[in-house]
């Protein structure tokens, strides 16, 4: 797996936490390190994406978390379409440069 985005990274943690887990389960099933862990927890805490709960300390899905991954698995369906015809479409570009070079 290459390089992920914010939203990739973010999304990975929600799907975690759909079924309430604490950090450590976060950090090891969305494979992060702990200082990406803290600096994402924080920002998904603040976006009110997951919910704090002392009594069984640990992290649980808000609807608006539930909001954002369903969201999220349509902009990525889009993404992945766009990549895939982005890519024909540089191989066409790259048939037609050939056919005529530039000088």
């Amino acid at each position: 797996m290459g390089y992920r985005r914010r939203f990739d990274i973010i999304a990975d943690m929600l799907s975690v936490a759909n079924g309430r887990a604490k950090k450590t389960k976060i950090m090891y099933q969305a494979n992060l390190s702990y200082k990406l862990l803290k600096k994402y927890l924080d920002e998904i805490r603040r976006s009110n994406l997951v919910t704090y709960e002392r009594k069984g300390r640990c992290y649980a899905l808000t609807p608006k978390g539930e909001e954002f991954l369903k969201a999220y698995r349509q902009y990525s369906q889009h993404a992945v379409y766009l990549e895939k015809h982005l890519t024909h479409f540089r191989l066409e570009e790259k048939v037609l440069r050939k056919l005529c070079p530039e000088k």
